[in-house]
């Protein structure tokens, strides 16, 4: 199998967690910061269970600093495209 994770990947997770904190899903701090770039107009968001929706719902209203916004995307790293030849 395929495994395109990073350490880049992983620091991203971290810092989610981090954020989330136990005071909120991991998810609605990932959604969170989904709704805030303006260059996404329609998340999809696969929700396959009722808390996916509730999640969702409620990462409206989680709104992130700029500082956290800073500390998610710093470690990104861009990936290839994979399955496309």
């Amino acid at each position: 199998m395929y495994d395109s994770t990073t350490d880049a990947d992983h620091a991203i997770v971290d810092k989610v967690a981090a954020i989330a904190s136990g005071a909120v899903p991991m998810a609605q701090v990932a959604l969170a910061w989904v709704l805030q770039k303006s260059e996404v107009t329609s998340p999809i968001i696969g929700a396959t269970k009722p808390e996916h929706l509730r999640d969702a719902i409620a990462s409206l209203e989680l709104k992130l600093t700029a500082e956290e916004v800073i500390e998610l995307e710093a470690p990104y790293v861009p990936h290839a495209v994979a399955g496309f030849v």
